[in-house]
């Protein structure tokens, strides 16, 4: 009798891939609606207040953890950190929240990201790097103009007296 081969780890990251395609599909693209429009569980789990958001960032983590364990670099694990972010955060907002959740579809992004990592890995790192320094740099500008705009307010109604 011939033995089976072992399980190599590429064996194993192609399993671990296959079941974080479905997942993020169940979360992000398996609703189908009129019209061709097509949301996921993300999108009903969102629609509970307060804590729906959350179960779908918890959820959305586990991709980002196993993209980890899978060998992604940072660059491209902050990048699918920031999509997580953007959707829970906008998410967040009643109703119009819930429409930008139904069509952001963080997992799908963080996939497709995970997936042109695993065939190229050097261009999909490079432009992760790109993209987590505009980021990055758009949320300082924001903190920036959140903490002037009051000093501005504050400055014109001084100058007013």
């Amino acid at each position: 009798m011939k033995s089976s081969p072992a399980h190599t780890v590429d064996d194993d990251a192609h399993l671990r891939l296959r079941r974080l395609r479905s997942l993020a599909w169940v979360l992000d693209n398996s609703i189908p609606l009129p019209g061709g429009f097509r949301i996921g569980l993300d999108a009903i789990i969102g629609l509970v207040p307060g804590i729906g958001d959350v179960m779908g960032a918890v959820f959305s983590l586990f991709i980002l953890n196993e993209a980890r364990l899978l060998g992604a670099p940072r660059s491209v694990l902050l990048r699918m950190a920031g999509n997580i972010l953007i959707e829970t955060v906008i998410g967040a907002i009643p109703v119009v929240g819930d429409l930008f959740d139904a069509g952001f579809k963080a997992n799908a992004r963080n996939i497709a990201l995970l997936d042109r990592y695993q065939l190229d890995p050097v261009g999909s790192t490079r432009s992760s790097r790109w993209f987590v320094a505009g980021f990055t740099l758009s949320l300082l500008l924001l903190v920036a103009a959140i903490v002037a705009l009051p000093i501005l307010v504050v400055v014109a109604i001084v100058r007013a007296f």
